[in-house]
């Protein structure tokens, strides 16, 4: 996954992931080196599943480490002090009521990287999370979705 050249995240957010890479960098890179070299003391590599298996370890960490390094160096970390401003943001806490189907449902926005509706985040990217930014509590909120018309109540913004 490619960051965004401007990649909004939360301060929660920026420091997840640059925890995920200290423990990539300090503590799955020597794992994955103790089992290359496990792996190559087992003798031929050309039939070894082991050295396979610890190469595409190895490897996809390393991919990792790049994409989080990437996400990182193109973060603009969004800091929520502006208290005259009472909109949805990215940072912010809003409480949603779907007009149609009548349910509440509360989310965090946050960055593309943060993304977790199942968890309650709510990408600022994501057709919903677009279409609430800059509204605030009490404002509807009508936008088309691929099966019709999206109705939505902002019901609370929180800090």
């Amino acid at each position: 996954m490619a960051a965004n050249k401007n990649n909004e995240m939360t301060r929660e957010g920026y420091d997840n992931l640059n925890a995920e890479l200290e423990h990539l960098i300090t503590v799955v890179r020597k794992e994955n080196a103790e089992r290359l070299k496990e792996a190559i003391s087992l003798g031929d590599i050309s039939e070894n599943a082991e050295y396979d298996a610890a190469k595409d370890a190895q490897a996809e960490t390393e991919e990792r480490i790049s994409t989080i390094e990437e996400i990182l160096r193109t973060a603009v970390i969004v800091d929520d002090n502006d208290e005259s401003d009472d909109s949805v943001q990215t940072g912010r806490t809003v409480t949603v009521k779907d007009l149609v189907t009548k349910e509440t449902m509360t989310y965090k926005i946050v960055g593309t990287t943060e993304a977790d509706p199942l968890n309650g985040k709510l990408s600022n990217a994501s057709l919903v999370g677009q279409h609430l930014l800059g509204h605030h509590a009490g404002d509807k909120v009508e936008f088309p979705v691929p099966d019709g018309i999206a109705k939505y109540q902002v019901v609370e913004v929180k800090k």
